[in-house]
């Protein structure tokens, strides 16, 4: 018969760490308030001539950033997690546009300019049927499901040969730029079936309800914007868990992970494959709300800029590439109209300067920030027990 050790030498397991702190869940539920509430209001009801009112134009463009900033969480979960470094996650983003496109596209119907039902596209091309690849694009459910299957597919073949080949660091980086930069190409391309040099625009309808209406304007942002904290919500979770945990283990020590005895393969392809399929659905959110898509989306500039995105805001941290897709994103924005040739200098010269003087990124910025002015607890733990003195000698515990 066992004795039951004292009270003090029992082991007490950890508390579960919660999802989101009391602070967080406040700014999360007022970030929902905005989204669902404040924004449509201000839009639709406040009067175009008040200077409360939000106009079309800015909804389409913090929709449109939105969007980005589901492929920075993207980002960060297998940069700033998993210590993965795409710089080819806009073939998925566009994959997922161009599934989303097409079903676009024909719901124009006959109402292009050849009143035909084949886009107006292939019409010019002297086309006189729909090519395989687009036999379910009139159906919204099937593409739906296209959405989430192309780039996943696309992504987990990648992945799977990439990773069981242990290409990692700077290489595979350079392979991901290679495949969006010949996928771009591809697309380029008239006999492929997608739109060529233009791509697809002038969408008119989504589920037989026109396109362009404040309404379903409206309707694309605050779907936009629930699918964006769903996304970090669920992201939040997958970091917390025990997956998340052997992700960062794989960023931080590979090596040491085989040697515990888990495949880092597995877990490699699942997050790469998850953060294919987030860009996916980010694309298909995009198109709509901007109106027009093309093999431009996957230039390779792109690619890096959702990189820069996750730097900037501070990786491994979910909030910080969120923020920094709005703060790149809006300089972009203003900087491309009252500075046009001084956009690109400026982007890389933030790069370079968030990885020289921020490697922490924004939030890491604050943080510190915070930390400085916030008063210090004393730790007023007993880190021995005074009554009861446990004495080592050779001869054992007294």
């Amino acid at each position: 018969m066992t004795e039951k050790l004292p009270s003090k030498f029992e082991a007490t397991l950890p508390a579960p760490t919660p999802l989101l702190s009391r602070a967080s869940w406040s700014g999360f539920i007022g970030a929902l308030l905005v989204i669902s509430c404040l924004v449509p209001i201000l839009n639709l009801w406040v009067p175009a001539d008040s200077a409360l009112h939000l106009s079309d134009y800015a909804v389409g463009l913090i929709g449109k950033f939105m969007c980005f900033a589901i492929c920075a969480l993207a980002i960060d979960l297998i940069w700033g997690y998993t210590g993965i470094l795409s710089l080819g996650h806009g073939l998925f983003f566009s994959l997922g546009a161009y599934m989303m496109g097409m079903y676009l596209m024909r719901q124009i119907g006959t109402d292009g300019n050849y009143k035909s039902k084949l886009p107006d596209f292939m019409v010019f091309l002297d086309w006189k049927s729909l090519p395989w690849h687009w036999t379910f694009s009139d159906s919204f459910i099937a593409t739906l499901i296209l959405i989430v299957l192309v780039p996943g597919l696309v992504a987990f073949v990648f992945g799977y040969f990439a990773f069981r080949s242990r290409i990692k660091g700077v290489y595979f980086s350079i392979i991901t730029q290679a495949m969006t930069f010949a996928a771009m190409l591809l697309f380029f391309r008239n006999e492929t079936g997608f739109g060529g040099n233009n791509g697809f625009t002038d969408f008119k309808r989504i589920l037989d309800i026109p396109i362009a209406t404040p309404t379903m304007r409206m309707t694309l942002f605050v779907l936009t914007g629930l699918v964006l904290l769903a996304f970090f919500l669920f992201s939040k979770w997958l970091v917390n868990s025990k997956f998340g945990r052997v992700l960062q283990a794989i960023r931080d020590a590979e090596t040491r992970v085989m040697f515990s005895g888990y495949s880092p393969v597995g877990y490699k392809l699942t997050i790469w494959t998850l953060s294919a399929i987030m860009c996916g659905i980010a694309g298909a959110l995009y198109v709509p709300q901007v109106g027009i898509i093309n093999p431009s989306e996957m230039s390779p500039a792109n690619s890096i800029e959702m990189a820069v995105w996750a730097a900037v805001g501070g990786r491994a941290s979910l909030i910080g590439p969120v923020a920094g897709a709005f703060i790149v994103n809006g300089a972009k924005s203003w900087l491309t109209v009252a500075y046009p040739e001084f956009w690109l200098y400026f982007l890389g010269a933030l790069f370079i300067g968030v990885t020289l003087f921020l490697p922490d990124g924004v939030i890491g910025l604050i943080n510190k920030f915070i930390n400085k002015f916030k008063p210090k607890k004393l730790n007023t733990e007993n880190t021995t027990d005074l009554e009861n003195p446990v004495e080592i000698k050779k001869g054992g515990a007294k």
